[in-house]
């Protein structure tokens, strides 16, 4: 099961998915009243050099990178979301679940494996809080790619008559290892 991790000002939670469902029925009626306006959301954005991630098996030669050494392949396809309203007038809420494609390659030994992505907030270029979450995907037989979507993941954002939801970005990548960071910073060679 996925966990919240880290203090700050956004707070965030994660809420199993059969609760979020009650959640979800019991708020079908919730919303904005006539002639209101549903309230702005943050703009939900990839990172780049962490959306789409290929885990090798280390070889004699320092690190293979070639298919057969290919031990998983993942790649974040979605990042779903919606908000409404606080509890006060200075708060909003917005739940987002992020969607990860997950393929096992020819290198991979056993058909478990743990995927570990994060979900951060900014505020333009400063990153206000990063939760780091880590789910074990299993591979049915004769299946080598599979989906999985995290639990719901809601935070609390503030907001004010100068500023909305929409202040805010929602980001989602692969939560990396300093190996994998390095040559994702690497210049690609073509």
């Amino acid at each position: 099961m996925p966990s919240c991790r880290g203090h700050s000002a956004i707070r965030c939670r994660v809420v199993p998915i059969a609760v979020a469902m009650t959640m979800l029925a019991g708020l079908a009626g919730c919303g904005p009243g006539p002639n209101q306006f549903a309230p702005a959301c943050p703009g939900a954005a990839l990172l780049p050099q962490a959306s789409d991630v290929s885990h090798y098996r280390p070889s004699a030669q320092g690190g293979g990178h070639d298919l057969t050494d290919l031990v998983l392949q993942t790649r974040i396809t979605a990042i779903n979301g919606q908000c409404e309203p606080g509890k006060d007038a200075h708060t909003l809420n917005a739940t987002v679940k992020v969607t990860i494609e997950v393929t096992r390659g020819p290198a991979a030994i056993g058909r478990v494996a743990d995927v570990a992505y994060f979900v951060a907030v900014s505020d333009g270029d400063r990153i206000l809080d990063k939760h780091v979450f880590s789910d074990r995907v299993a591979f049915p037989a004769s299946v080598d790619r599979v989906y999985l979507t995290s639990d719901p993941v809601t935070m609390w954002l503030p907001v004010s008559a100068n500023k909305s939801g929409a202040a805010y970005t929602v980001w989602a990548g692969f939560q990396l290892t300093p190996a994998e960071m390095s040559q994702a910073q690497a210049p690609q060679q073509h």
